[in-house]
């Protein structure tokens, strides 16, 4: 007790003390602090009189200490005794959780036992028992004893026990409730019996997911979240669209009438991926839905929603991540069985992709398409992989909605509280099989018997609510009214709808079109930035490499010359600062450059101490500059530069892979969200992928950033995919791809040999004004060529050495920098004067099978006419192992080409 108050209790009369004392034993309303101070005082002296009892009775302190036990063991384990399974009995007994394993016996439930770790206090071991089953052997079984933090446990405690942790609703909340169970119930039944034989992934069986979900849409605005951003799997897809966020009947029953003026852009996709977004009034104010895009590789979504939500909070600025809140929801058999869960988990608390907690909510199935739990993890939840975090995971009953509200609002509060993860598991069941054509009696016939004998969770909500005193009358006007708007809404015209990019995409055009603009940087300015990025804070001792790497890099910008790959990229950044953009950049050794030619963050010798001279001055600037080296993963993180990229239209949002190869472990986000989300969704990107690429005889896994495999995912102008060869071309390249009037992803395949080669510098005239980006260039004179190579990327400047080398001049080089959309048009002018009968080919270092020579053939041969091939011969992996046979084989083509 602090001095002050001990103080003050001395100067009181004593007879004023226990006359208060006496009140409060009858009952009396006090002050709050008296009522604590007086309840303090008596469970002191009853906790004296059990101390003083244990110390003459040993057996008795035995008990105590079962008592403790017991109630720790129910807080741990209560869950493996909660009903939350609708298609098995309820369990009834665990050894772990039996009286007799903390030295109790029924002759001890009425013996009273004192204890400091429960809100009872003092109580008879049977009413801490009953009220220990009360909160964690219902409808709601908590995991959370595994969480590191006892403040966090005991707020969770704190929430749970004094309440049993059951819901308080009343009458007009609970018929709430009602009406979005008709909703989602009815609204399934009733596309089932109009459009027969297609496909929905209905949400039958996990209704519960609807009244769930707009309990948490209600309780934002009043939690301070304007924004909730939603990610999630086909299953339950369209039910969510219509319920919470209002999508129009009309609208998705003109969807399954394939109606031609529905208005989408593009490809279009199948009704139960494509995204939504609106604005909702609750009582506590607006709220901003989003439900992202995906296709149906489950969980892939993921980090796309994350990587969303963490760009509309920085935007936000402070307590950005308060007001932003990402939900993801998911299958068990997903949840249990794709990696990517694991490595957006293993991101939520990292600087770099913190986005201040995600609700995940795990629709339990009890079935994976075909495949039984017991087949498809090792585990006994499917949300165990959620563990890794130390958060809190609620496994809540399907058919107990009230429990699933409470467990989703104290879900939030957590959320809100410690900004991390929770997961709200709803164990339910899937009514038909995998789609609506599914027999799923073939595989799990006794599941589906028990299925079938279930009544519809709106009429086992209706009868509970009759029971309880509302009137069934009230119950069913509710159905008759839900069933009178889906018939309307199949006889009315679907609502006109708008196609386009708005909100911070309006201003932006859709079509790609050549942009041939100037991108250059006035001289002054760039050695301006120069000076400024060579200067450190005070105290800051760089290694001594390091301050000579930047020192180099201002003098060759102030001298003019010998502008290297490295000084070229932070140029470009620094100069789109200067401008007012927002630049993200995120990789495994995204800071230093995995070879070692970045250094964007700067290390004090001495204290490790980490600056950012591009984000001091994006500072400056009033914008900024996040770099990033992030965690082990390709495709969490790609996928997460992706959805940041959405909400970055005006920025620069850059991805670089260690290895170009190692993009590999992304390919499903590649194919199905960057090269295709534009055509299916209407979603553009202005993403950049930087891939290092470049064979220097370090075998199969460190030369080949696959470049066929980027081309082969080219049509229609949806992506641009460049290998630029010099410092100014990588300059302007990054400055276009924020100038463009439109958004396409970007793929650069960037050089590891050529970053620190002196042939392959620039002059600051050559990123001076009135310069850009070159698609195509040349060296030497194809009107007097007697051959002309066609090439990409680091061979030119082998190529250009050989032909040095040997002083020969009848040989032009075309550089291709960037490979598509591929300039045909300047392919043709270039060579309007090419000699007759110059021979044409085109060199690479990758195999015949690999690399650009398959793609660009076609385009080339309808310019040129016949092309020759040189390079090595097709294979099965990138490149050789052997550095001394790459060699070989280089030196081979080199002399074939220049000959």
């Amino acid at each position: 007790m602090a001095q002050d108050a001990l103080t003050f209790l001395a100067a009181l009369p004593e007879t004023m003390i226990e006359e208060l004392y006496g009140r409060w034993l009858g009952g009396e309303e006090l002050p709050a602090d008296w009522q604590r101070f007086f309840a303090a005082y008596r469970l002191g002296q009853e906790t004296a009189g059990a101390r003083e009892e244990c110390c003459h009775n040993p057996a008795m302190a035995l008990k105590h200490s079962g008592v403790q036990s017991l109630i720790y063991r129910y807080r741990d384990l209560g869950h493996l005794l909660a009903c939350t399974d609708p298609l098995s009995p309820c369990p009834v007994s665990h050894p772990l959780l039996e009286l007799a394993a903390f030295g109790l016996d029924e002759a001890d439930l009425s013996t009273r036992f004192t204890t400091g770790r429960h809100h009872l206090q003092q109580a008879t071991l049977r009413e801490f028992l009953q009220s220990m089953r009360e909160t964690y052997c219902r409808e709601i079984g908590i995991e959370f004893m595994h969480i590191q933090d006892p403040s966090e446990r005991q707020w969770l405690i704190d929430r749970m026990e004094p309440g049993l942790n059951r819901p308080r609703f009343s009458t007009e909340y609970r018929l709430r409730i009602m009406e979005m169970l008709h909703r989602a119930v009815l609204f399934e039944a009733f596309l089932h019996r109009r459009f027969q034989g297609q496909k929905r992934f209905s949400l039958e069986g996990g209704e519960v997911l609807i009244p769930v979900l707009e309990a948490l849409a209600d309780a934002c605005p009043g939690a301070g979240i304007g924004d909730l951003v939603l990610g999630m799997p086909h299953r339950g897809r369209l039910n969510v669209l219509a319920h919470l966020f209002g999508k129009p009947y009309a609208h998705i029953f003109g969807e399954f009438r394939e109606s031609l003026d529905q208005g989408f852009v593009g490809d279009g996709d199948v009704k139960y991926h494509k995204g939504y977004s609106v604005d909702r009034q609750f009582g506590g104010g607006s709220l901003h839905l989003t439900l992202t895009s995906n296709p149906s590789h489950l969980e892939a979504v993921n980090p796309v929603v994350e990587g969303k939500a963490r760009a509309r909070q920085d935007r936000i600025g402070q307590d950005g991540a308060g007001r932003v809140l990402p939900v993801l929801l998911h299958g068990d058999a997903a949840f249990a069985g794709q990696g990517m869960v694991a490595e957006v988990l293993n991101m939520s608390q990292l600087q770099g992709y913190h986005t201040g907690g995600t609700i995940h909510v795990v629709l339990n199935n009890q079935i994976g398409f075909t495949t039984l739990p017991k087949d498809s993890r090792s585990t006994r939840y499917s949300t165990d992989v959620a563990k890794m975090l130390a958060c809190p995971i609620l496994h809540v009953h399907g058919e107990q909605p009230e429990a699933a509200v409470h467990a989703m609002l104290l879900a939030l509060a957590y959320r809100q509280s410690y900004r991390k993860d929770v997961v709200l598991e709803l164990i339910c069941y899937r009514r038909h099989g995998h789609n609506e054509g599914d027999e799923p009696a073939f595989t799990q016939p006794v599941m589906y018997r028990k299925i079938a004998e279930r009544l519809p969770i709106n009429r086992i909500y209706a009868d509970r609510l009759v029971e309880a005193g509302v009137l069934r009358e009230q119950v069913d006007a509710l159905a008759v009214t839900v069933n009178r708007e889906l018939e309307q809404a199949l006889e009315a015209a679907p609502p006109a709808r708008t196609v386009g990019f708005r909100d911070a995409w309006s201003g932006f055009e859709r079509e790609y079109r050549p942009v041939d603009e100037s991108t250059g940087v006035a001289a002054g300015q760039l050695q301006e930035l120069a000076r400024q990025l060579a200067v450190l804070p005070a105290g800051i001792t760089p290694h001594p490499k390091v301050a000579a790497l930047l020192k180099k890099r201002e003098e060759s910008v102030v001298n003019g010359s010998g502008i290297d790959w490295g000084t070229a990229e932070t140029l470009a950044y620094a100069s789109l600062l200067q401008e007012g953009s927002r630049i993200r950049i995120s990789g495994q050794d995204a800071r230093r450059g995995t070879f070692n030619h970045r250094h964007a963050a700067v290390y004090d010798q001495e204290s490790g101490t980490c600056v950012v001279p591009l984000a001091e001055l994006a500072t400056r600037q009033g914008t900024a500059f996040d770099i990033f080296d992030s965690c082990l993963s390709e495709n969490g993180v790609l996928g997460f530069e992706y959805g940041y990229s959405l909400e970055n239209p005006r920025g620069l949002t850059v991805w670089e892979a260690q290895f170009g190869d190692f993009a590999n472990g992304a390919q499903v986000i590649i194919d199905q969200f960057i090269a295709a989300g534009e055509t299916k969704w209407n979603r553009a990107s202005g993403l950049v992928l930087l891939l290092p690429h470049g064979y220097e005889g370090q075998g199969a896994e460190h030369s080949s950033a696959r470049i066929e495999r980027y081309l082969q995912l080219c049509a229609k102008e949806n992506l641009l995919v460049a290998i630029p060869s010099t410092p100014a071309q990588v300059f302007h390249l990054l400055r276009r791809q924020v100038h463009l009037p439109f958004r396409k992803p970007l793929v650069v395949f960037t050089p590891k040999s050529l970053l620190r080669n002196p042939s392959c510098v620039s002059t600051l005239a050559e990123l001076g004004e009135g310069s850009r980006f070159r698609e195509l260039l040349l060296t030497g004179d194809p009107a007097t060529a007697r051959r002309i190579l066609f090439c990409s990327g680091k061979l030119y400047h082998e190529l250009a050495g050989r032909l040095a080398a040997g002083r020969t001049t009848d040989i032009a080089v075309v550089r291709l920098e960037q490979l598509y959309p591929l300039r045909q048009d300047m392919v043709r002018e270039l060579l309007a004067d090419r000699a007759a009968g110059a021979e044409c080919c085109w060199v690479q270092e990758e195999p015949e099978n690999m690399g650009a020579w398959r793609f660009v053939r076609p385009l080339l041969e309808e310019l040129v006419g016949p092309l020759r091939y040189i390079g090595r011969e097709a294979e099965s992996c990138p490149a050789v192992g052997s550095h001394h046979l790459h060699d070989e084989q280089q030196q081979a083509i080199l002399t074939e080409a220049c000959s």
